[in-house]
C-alpha cells in the first residue's frame, strides 16, 4: 500500500503525472512552527522528517511525504495568513532571487530516505498593480511564500534554476527515484 502523507492536492497531481495513484491520503498533524535562528532548508528538512513520522503505517506500506519552503536569505515565508500577508511576501520577493526548498521522503518499514531539491527563482519588479491583480485571483491562498509557479504568478517569475516540479511541491526526479528504490512502480 503506497501512503501521500499530504493533503496538498498538487502533490496528488504530481504523482498521477508519474503514473503513480497512492492507495490512501493522509494529512500528518505536526507543528510546523519554525524554530529560532533556523534556516530555510534545515527547517523543511525537519519538518518532513516530523511528517513522515507522524504518519501511521504497516511494516510493507510505503509512506511518501514531502515540505516546500520559500527562503529569502535566512527568512522563511510559509504560507500567508491573509491577503496583506501574502502582499508582504510579494513585496519581499519583488526584483529578488529566492530559494524554493522541497524536501521529500519515503518510508518503508523502518527504512527512511529523504532527498532535497533546492531551486533558484527570479522574481521581476512588481509594481503595487501586479501585487493588487496576484492577490486578486485568490491563488496565493495555502502557497509558501504567497505564490504558486504553476499558475497565474508564472508571470512574475522570468527565470528559475532547479526543479520546476519542485517548486510545485513535489521534485518528481527526486521523488521517483525513492519510490523506485522503496519497490514502488512509476510509469504504472
Amino acid at each position: 500500500m503506497l501512503i501521500l502523507g499530504s493533503g496538498s492536492p498538487r502533490r496528488l497531481e504530481l504523482l498521477g503525472q508519474i503514473g503513480v495513484v497512492p492507495d490512501a491520503v493522509r494529512s500528518p498533524d505536526i507543528d510546523e512552527t519554525p524554530l529560532p535562528r533556523e534556516t530555510p532548508r534545515i527547517y523543511c528538512e525537519r519538518i518532513t522528517a516530523a511528517k513522515i513520522a507522524a504518519i501511521e503505517a504497516d511494516a510493507d506500506d510505503v509512506v511518501l511525504c514531502a515540505d516546500t519552503t520559500v527562503g529569502l536569505g535566512r527568512r522563511i515565508l510559509g504560507k500567508p495568513q491573509d491577503a496583506a500577508d501574502a502582499a508582504r511576501f510579494l513585496r519581499l520577493l519583488s526584483g529578488t532571487r529566492h530559494k524554493v526548498v522541497t524536501c521529500v521522503a519515503v518510508r518503508r518499514g523502518e527504512r527512511t530516505s529523504q532527498r532535497t531539491s533546492v531551486t533558484s527563482v527570479k522574481f521581476k519588479r512588481l509594481s503595487e498593480a501586479e501585487i493588487d491583480g496576484y492577490l486578486a485571483t485568490g491563488d496565493w491562498q495555502g502557497k509558501a511564500g504567497g505564490y504558486a509557479i504553476q499558475g497565474p504568478a508564472g508571470t512574475l517569475i522570468p527565470w528559475i534554476e532547479g526543479s520546476f516540479t519542485g517548486v510545485m511541491g513535489l521534485p518528481l526526479h527526486e521523488t521517483a527515484n525513492l519510490l523506485q528504490a522503496a519497490g514502488v512502480e512509476v510509469w504504472r
